[in-house]
C-alpha cells in the first residue's frame, strides 16, 4: 500500500494548501530568533514549497525527500533549490549546513528508537558546529488524555482536475508500538476499487525526545506547543513560547554540539 497523496503532488497541495507559507515563515522566524545561518537542509521536503519559499528569501537550500514523484514536482516548480533523493535515516548531501528543518511530523516516520537515532545522528553529521535542528510534529503527550482526534471516521472531499476525490480517515493509537496509526480509503466516481492507505507516526513524549536528542549530541534550546504553523497562535518576533506541551503540536529547536 502506497501513499496516494505522495504519488499525486498536485492533489496533495490541493488537500493541504498553505497559501500564506505559514510553515516556511515559521522556520524563517525561528532561524532568526535562535541565530541560525543561511545554509538550510529541508528533510522531507515534499512538494518543495517550504524549500522554495526559503530560497526566495535568500537562503542556500538543499532539500531531501524519499518520494521521486514529490521531487520531480518540486524541482519543476522551485528554482534555486538543490533537490536530492534520500532516506531521512541515511542521506548524504556531501557538505554541512547551518540549519536542518524537519516539518509536518516527518521525524515521526522513524517508528523505532534505532530509526530515530539514525535520523538524529544523520542530522548532527550534516550540521556545522552550533547548527540548529528545527522540527515540528504531533505531540505524543497530547494523546495521553485526549481522544478528540481518534477513532471516528472523518470524510473530506477535494476537487482536482475535474474529479472529486473523497477520503475517509480514521486515527487510532497502537499502544504496544507507541504509534498513531491512520487508515484512509480514497474513492472517486471513475474508480473501480477504493485506494486503501495505512500510515503511522511515532508518538514521542517531550522528556523522551529530550533524551534522544541529548544522546545524539544536541542541546535543546526550546520545546513548545505554541505558536506554530498549525496552531491558532501565530508566530511573531516577540512571541512568548508556551511550554505547557499539552497541545496537538510540538515544536523543537536544538543546537548541535561536539560529541
Amino acid at each position: 500500500m502506497g501513499n496516494f497523496l505522495t504519488d499525486n503532488p498536485e492533489l496533495y497541495e490541493r488537500r493541504f494548501p498553505d497559501p500564506d507559507h505559514r510553515a516556511a515563515r515559521f522556520a524563517h522566524d525561528v532561524i532568526g530568533r535562535f541565530g541560525g545561518g543561511t545554509r538550510v537542509l529541508d528533510v522531507g521536503c515534499g512538494t518543495g514549497r517550504d524549500a522554495g519559499y526559503l530560497a526566495r528569501l535568500g537562503y542556500e537550500v538543499t532539500a531531501v525527500d524519499l518520494s521521486h514523484s514529490m521531487l520531480a514536482f518540486a524541482a519543476a516548480r522551485h528554482n534555486g533549490v538543490d533537490f536530492k533523493h534520500g532516506d531521512m535515516r541515511a542521506f548524504d548531501i556531501g557538505r554541512t549546513v547551518d540549519v536542518v528543518t524537519c516539518l509536518d511530523s516527518t521525524m515521526l516516520y522513524c517508528h523505532t528508537d534505532a530509526d530515530l537515532r539514525a535520523f538524529l545522528d544523520n542530522c548532527h553529521a550534516h550540521l556545522a558546529p552550533g547548527g540548529l535542528l528545527i522540527a515540528e510534529m504531533r505531540n505524543g503527550a497530547f494523546f495521553l488524555g485526549n481522544t478528540e482526534l481518534l477513532n471516528e471516521v472523518t470524510v473530506r472531499t477535494v476537487a482536482w482536475d475535474g474529479i472529486a476525490y473523497t477520503a475517509r480517515t480514521r486515527l487510532w493509537i497502537d499502544h504496544a508500538n507507541q504509534l498513531l496509526r491512520r487508515h484512509r480509503v480514497w474513492t472517486w466516481a471513475e474508480l473501480a476499487d477504493p485506494v486503501v492507505e495505512e500510515t503511522a507516526w511515532r508518538l514521542l513524549f517531550p522528556l523522551e525526545l529530550r533524551a534522544h536528542l541529548a544522546a545524539a549530541g544536541f542541546d535543546v534550546l526550546a520545546l513548545f506547543d505554541e505558536p506554530g504553523p498549525r496552531t491558532d497562535v501565530r508566530w511573531a518576533p516577540d512571541a512568548v513560547l508556551s511550554t505547557a506541551l499539552s497541545g496537538d503540536r510540538l515544536h523543537l529547536v536544538a543546537r548541535s554540539r561536539p560529541r
